[in-house]
């Protein structure tokens, strides 16, 4: 059973004057969409408000978001200094990003990088990678190496170059890796709670006022598959 994410059992990875850094769930959404269900940043905010016993509104800045299927490292700001330094920071792409991801194929080499031109489509939310720049393209690019073989299924991880929308999925469907449980993607099946096998592990940066290095593990999720790695 799905659990969901409420200010009583926020995974919280790091915490201080001007971040906060969560493990996100599978299902927790980055905004509010048409399925009414709250959104991440909401709870994130009544956590803050309880925890410090604030009045007035809280300030809760999203640096960057993850997919509503995907697990791992989520950047709040707390203050709008650090927002804007750390929007610099990611568009700049001076962040390191690692995921994981389980897919059921082997890759055609034990690493590599992939570039590919990302285009979104905004009718169905998808997007699509293609080998030469097409228009409305935006260049993407992935390394990725195999770190484990499992009885049915090979687990990748992937430094990330680029942020573009839907990256990832895009770039494993193009070579024949779609991520487990990612239907839209390719995949065959759903996984039982409707995620995908896909979680943001690690994130370094440089933090934006202490300018101390951060370096951030994102716990993998508990089920049987990441379980076995």
């Amino acid at each position: 059973m799905k659990l969901l994410t409420t200010k009583d059992n926020l995974q919280i990875l790091h915490e201080d004057n001007h971040l906060i850094v969560v493990n996100k769930r599978v299902g927790d959404i980055a905004q509010g969409d048409t399925s009414g269900d709250k959104p991440l940043p909401d709870i994130v905010k009544e956590y803050l408000k309880e925890k410090y016993n604030k009045l007035g509104e809280v300030f809760l800045g999203v640096v960057h978001r993850l997919d509503r299927p995907t697990t791992g490292i989520v950047v709040f700001a707390k203050t709008s200094k650090a927002l804007t330094r750390m929007n610099e920071l990611f568009s700049s792409r001076e962040t390191q990003k690692t995921y994981w991801a389980v897919v059921k194929n082997k890759p055609p080499k034990e690493e590599d990088t992939l570039i590919h031109f990302i285009k979104r489509n905004q009718q169905n939310n998808t997007s699509k990678a293609h080998l030469k720049e097409v228009p409305e393209s935006k260049k993407a690019s992935l390394s990725y190496k195999i770190i484990a073989e499992l009885d049915n299924y090979f687990v990748l991880e992937i430094e990330l170059h680029t942020g573009r929308h839907h990256q990832i999925r895009a770039q494993l469907q193009t070579i024949g890796c779609p991520i487990k449980g990612d239907l839209k993607y390719g995949f065959d099946r759903s996984n039982p709670d409707g995620g995908i096998h896909l979680h943001a592990i690690k994130l370094c940066f440089i933090h934006p006022v202490s300018k101390e290095k951060i370096e951030l593990i994102a716990p993998i999720p508990n089920d049987i598959i990441w379980n076995s790695i």
